[in-house]
C-alpha cells in the first residue's frame, strides 16, 4: 500500500524529469534571461534549486547515516561553489544535482519512507519523508514556474504537485503573510477552489490563519487551485491570474497580493 512518502517522491520525479527536459533545451541567452523570480534570471533559479538539491541530498544521508548534524559552514560552502558557476553550469549542474536526489529518495525501502525521521536544521524537531520531501516539492514547483513563466505567461504549476502541496502553507503564514498592509482591516474568507476542489477559511488578521471555511464568511475567494498556491507564494501578479479567480466581499485581489508579497 502506497503511504504519503510514495506519491511525494513520484511528484519529485515527474516535476524533475520534465524540467530538466525543458531546460536543456534553453542556451545561454535564455538561461541569462528573467525568470517569474524577479531578482534572479533563469539560471540562477537552477542554481538556488541545484545547490538545494545538493543540501538535501546530503541532509538525507546524514538521516540514514543516524542523524550527524552538518559540518559548519557546510551550506556556505555548497552556495559558494555553485554561485561561481556560469549559467549553463547552472543548467547542467542542477540536472545532475536534482537527478541524484530523486534517485536517492526513490531508492528508500517502505520501511524507511515510512520511520526515518530527518532533521532539516531549521525546525523544532526532525520531520518525516514525507514532510522533507513535500518541503522540496514546494520549493521545486514554484520555481519550475519561476524558470518557465518568463517564456510562457500562461503557465501554471505543474498538477501532479498541486493535491500534495494544499496542506503546506499553514505552517508558513506568520512568516510570509503581511498582514499589517490592510491597516487594521479584518475579514475571514471562504476559499472554494477547483482542480482538485476543496474549501477552506481564510482569517485575514494578524496573525493571518487557513483553517475550515466559515459558515457566514465576510466574502469568498473562488480559483483553480494552483493560482490559490501562486497567490501565497507571491507570484499571482494581475498579468499572470486566470480568468477563473474572483474575490467578492470586503476585500480585493490586489489587498490579497500585498498580504501575500512573496518570499
Amino acid at each position: 500500500m502506497a503511504n504519503a512518502a510514495d506519491h511525494v517522491i513520484a511528484a519529485l520525479r515527474s516535476g524533475h524529469d520534465d524540467l530538466s527536459a525543458y531546460v536543456l533545451k534553453l542556451d545561454e541567452r535564455d538561461l541569462t534571461g528573467p525568470s517569474g523570480a524577479s531578482e534572479w534570471t533563469v539560471a540562477q533559479v537552477l542554481s538556488h534549486l541545484g545547490s538545494g538539491a545538493e543540501i538535501a541530498l546530503a541532509t538525507l544521508e546524514r538521516a540514514l547515516a543516524g542523524g550527524a548534524p552538518a559540518p559548519d559552514g557546510f551550506n556556505e560552502s555548497v552556495w559558494d561553489r555553485w554561485n561561481a558557476m556560469t549559467p549553463v553550469a547552472h543548467r547542467d549542474g542542477f540536472v545532475e544535482a536534482n537527478e541524484r536526489l530523486v534517485e536517492r529518495y526513490e531508492s528508500l525501502d517502505a520501511r524507511t519512507r515510512e520511520e526515518l525521521r530527518i532533521d532539516l536544521g531549521f525546525l523544532p524537531a526532525p520531520v518525516s519523508v514525507a514532510d522533507a520531501g513535500r518541503m522540496r516539492l514546494m520549493e521545486f514547483t514554484l520555481h519550475t514556474w519561476d524558470v518557465k513563466v518568463g517564456a510562457d505567461p500562461t503557465v501554471t504549476l505543474a498538477p501532479a504537485a498541486v493535491p500534495l502541496l494544499l496542506g503546506s502553507f499553514g505552517p508558513l503564514l506568520a512568516w510570509i503573510a503581511k498582514p499589517a498592509t490592510l491597516g487594521g482591516r479584518t475579514a475571514a474568507l471562504a476559499v472554494d477552489l477547483t482542480d482538485p476542489e476543496r474549501s477552506y477559511g481564510l482569517q485575514l488578521g494578524d496573525p493571518v490563519a487557513i483553517g475550515e471555511r466559515p459558515d457566514q464568511p465576510d466574502g469568498v475567494l473562488r480559483a483553480p487551485a494552483e493560482a490559490w498556491l501562486r497567490l501565497l507564494a507571491g507570484r499571482l501578479a494581475p498579468a499572470r491570474t486566470p480568468a477563473a479567480v474572483e474575490v467578492r466581499g470586503p476585500l480585493t485581489l490586489d489587498d490579497l497580493r500585498q498580504v501575500f508579497p512573496g518570499y
